[in-house]
């Protein structure tokens, strides 16, 4: 097993994680103060700020027992072992936990059996008899021991969560519903959101979408119809879609960055009958207005004050409006289409998913409950409202929750931090990417003065978890794989080390999630001589999918606008003749207690040199040693040789990455067959809203001198990176200079 250390962590390449450090455990009391419910959150010793009490009966929401710490225990002066006392205690806690655990089992197996009935308790049942036959008897028991804390509060939660929207399913309620009877009705003045230090309570909000609802349904929108919404972050962004829904009107929530082709592809994709854009993207609607269809109608919103004498501003149609609850002909219900919800696009045009309101509510809900966040929260998010990450699960707090959430207008590595203390945040939702732009910025007070007890987001890579938790004070980290269109979804509930989540190895038909063998290179899957997948065992890379069940909310894949592009990601005869899972597309992997880790997306793993090169975990040490910037890593064929050699494209807009600096520092990070054998400075980029490099353009152009006008480099015979110049690109090309 080839290892390189990063961040004094020893490195695993193929498996993505470090060796030997499972978790680390930062929700701990550890000498903090305590949250509302008692919970530590944030204490910290004043040598390691990451040291956590390590007494094993301390009230921490680890779930799993007796697991390994980055820094070996530490903020707690109580000794929890040496001599007969600390012994007296370890077994005294033991016995507690059994009994704790024997009593939750029991009442858990009432409550499955109430809830799912007999037949399906007895199915769990049998499954866990054949597991422990299956691992030799006392291997079950220490899985027990170890997950069933884990898995036995995360299905308690799932389960009160159900029970919860099971009632908001009987009322027929839709999230505009909730909002109005849960949260405006009971707190009326509860502020809701901040943005630029203006507040909005419940009231402005349920008040200024009741104006847009009354104000369309003026204009003959109906229940059904779809109208595109093209605006920066800002609380009108959310009043608007959530005013048009309260007539039925689906909102289309668009990119604003696309431009010219990219943008109509998206109003066309999902039938618009309407746009609503911002008046600062007046220039790119210009561009495109010829392009779309003659009968769409077209409202510009401004943030100042508009024209008086132009009655095309939404702003002029709401001044009139009621702001009295609407009266539709046909009222919206549980069930109907909320949103459509773009893909990312990274790969493609984007592709307009269906979000309905029960979707929505469990999207925003199942999260809330499963990772523990609180009504008393406050939310941060520089993230773009029009994506599921800030659009449904920060805003979804505030709307069907009452918290407050402050937005951002966009993202500012150097201001993050400063606004999440500034504002007196909470909890502050992130994405990998974010992160390294943070970790980039220079040392300030701000980076530890703050309040945070989570952060919570996805794509937070393992080579800079721990610095960034250690440098910033992070408590906690919540972090969630899951897909705006797909079913497959899990969370990192209880702080473990790199994990994106976890299934239960006791009870795994509780939540039908799995991992089953593919190709890696064309994501279909590897099937017995019965035709059925097959699962991948602990430690084997494979893609995760979901078991659709169309009457279960939290197992139903509503797909896109576009059915032949939902197809391509349902996979049929799973474990079962005629069942059918929704297909990610992401390579995982899982460790013998269930916990879940992100390995690379399907067509990005590539091979050389016989051996299989995650492009995920490239791109983690690749931006390490550049300095936090961002990359991009790919597979580019090169004549006379097999499988596709690695080339990495770094942003380099001022020209001052040191190539030296990063051939050397490849060559001690990673094994020869994955360090990128070419490389291309970025001058210019394209990103997506997530802040995601294009790779497809970029794979397209590889290392073709003729067509790449930035600066190109190869890793020559001697270990450094040359300068491709045309003559070395000839030589590569004919043989005569062999990689």
């Amino acid at each position: 097993m080839k290892t390189c250390d990063i961040n004094d962590q020893e490195w695993d390449v193929e498996k993505g994680l470090p060796r030997g450090v499972a978790v680390v455990d930062l929700g701990g009391d550890g000498g903090g103060g305590n949250d509302d419910d008692g919970h530590g959150h944030g204490g910290n010793s004043s040598d390691n700020p990451i040291a956590q009490n390590n007494n094993c009966c301390d009230n921490t929401d680890d779930g799993v027992h007796g697991k390994q710490r980055l820094d070996g225990g530490g903020g707690n002066s109580k000794s929890t072992g040496g001599g007969g006392g600390g012994r007296a205690r370890g077994a005294v806690c033991v016995a507690v936990k059994v009994i704790v655990a024997a009593a939750a089992f029991t009442v858990t197996c009432a409550f499955v059996w109430y809830t799912m009935g007999l037949p399906f308790l007895l199915q769990v049942v049998a499954v866990a008899i054949i597991a422990f036959v299956a691992s030799g008897g006392y291997k079950f028991i220490y899985l027990v021991y170890r997950t069933a804390p884990r898995d036995i509060r995360a299905l308690c939660r799932f389960y009160y969560f159900l029970y919860t929207a099971k009632k908001l399913g009987k009322k027929n309620w839709t999230v505009a519903d909730v909002f109005k009877h849960n949260i405006v009705k009971n707190n009326p003045h509860k502020v809701l959101f901040v943005f630029e230090d203006k507040e909005w309570t419940a009231l402005q909000v349920e008040e200024y979408s009741n104006k847009v609802a009354n104000a369309m349904l003026e204009r003959g929108f109906k229940k059904g119809d779809v109208v595109g919404l093209l605006m920066e972050n800002r609380p009108e962004f959310v009043g608007i879609w959530l005013g048009m829904s309260k007539v039925g009107i689906v909102s289309a929530l668009i990119n604003y960055n696309q431009r010219l082709v990219s943008l109509v592809h998206s109003i066309k994709v999902a039938n618009c009958m309407g746009l609503i854009y911002g008046s600062e993207l007046s220039s790119d609607i210009d561009d495109i207005k010829n392009d779309l269809d003659n009968g769409i109608k077209l409202f510009k919103w401004s943030s100042t004050s508009p024209p008086t004498n132009d009655g095309t501003y939404l702003n002029h149609i709401l001044d009139k409006a009621s702001p009295s609850a609407p009266n539709p002909p046909e009222k919206p219900g549980y069930n109907d289409k909320l949103l459509y919800i773009y893909t990312s696009g990274t790969t493609g045009y984007p592709k307009a998913a269906i979000i309905t309101n029960v979707r929505y509510i469990f999207i925003a809900g199942a999260y809330a409950y499963q990772v523990g966040l609180k009504y008393s929260d406050r939310f941060y998010t520089p993230l773009p409202l029009y994506h599921t990450a800030a659009g449904i699960m920060c805003i979804g707090q505030s709307l069907l929750y009452g918290c407050t959430t402050v937005i951002r207008k966009k993202f500012s590595a150097s201001g993050y931090f400063q606004d999440v203390s500034k504002y007196n945040c909470t909890a502050a939702q992130y994405i990998g990417e974010m992160c390294r732009y943070i970790l980039a910025t220079p040392p300030k007070a701000d980076d530890t003065n703050h309040k945070l007890r989570i952060i919570f987001g996805n794509g937070l890579k393992p080579q800079i978890w721990k610095e960034f938790v250690s440098r910033f004070n992070v408590p906690r980290v919540a972090e969630f794989y899951g897909s705006t269109e797909g079913n497959a979804n899990i969370a990192n509930t209880d702080n473990t080390f790199g994990a994106i989540g976890f299934v239960s190895r006791l009870i795994p038909s509780i939540y039908p999630i799995s991992i089953i063998r593919v190709n890696p290179e064309t994501c279909e899957p590897i099937r017995n001589a019965e035709g059925l997948c097959t699962r991948c065992n602990p430690g084997e890379p494979g893609v995760i999918v979901g078991k659709i069940i169309s009457t279960n909310p939290s197992r139903q894949f509503l797909g896109y606008v576009n059915n032949e592009e939902s197809q391509k990601k349902v996979v049929r005869d799973v474990f079962d003749k005629g069942d059918a899972a929704f297909l990610s597309g992401d390579l995982l992997v899982a460790d013998e207690w269930g916990y879940l880790y992100f390995k690379d997306r399907t067509g990005d793993t590539f091979r050389w040199k016989g051996e299989n090169v995650s492009t995920a975990e490239v791109e983690g040490v690749v931006s390490n040693i550049a300095g936090y910037r961002d990359c991009v890593v790919y597979g580019v064929e090169v004549p006379n040789s097999e499988g596709r050699a690695g080339m990495a494209a770094i942003v380099d807009k001022d020209n001052t990455l040191d190539v030296s600096t990063l051939s050397t520092g490849l060559q001690k990070a990673l094994p020869s067959y994955a360090r990128p054998l070419f490389i291309r400075k970025l001058n210019e980029v394209e990103m997506t809203g997530t802040y995601k490099l294009k790779k497809l353009d970029l794979q397209r152009d590889g290392y073709d001198i003729g067509r790449v006008k930035d600066q190109l480099y190869f890793y020559n015979s001697k270990g450094i990176y040359q300068e491709l110049t045309s003559e070395a690109y000839s030589d590569i090309l004919s043989g005569k200079i062999r990689l």
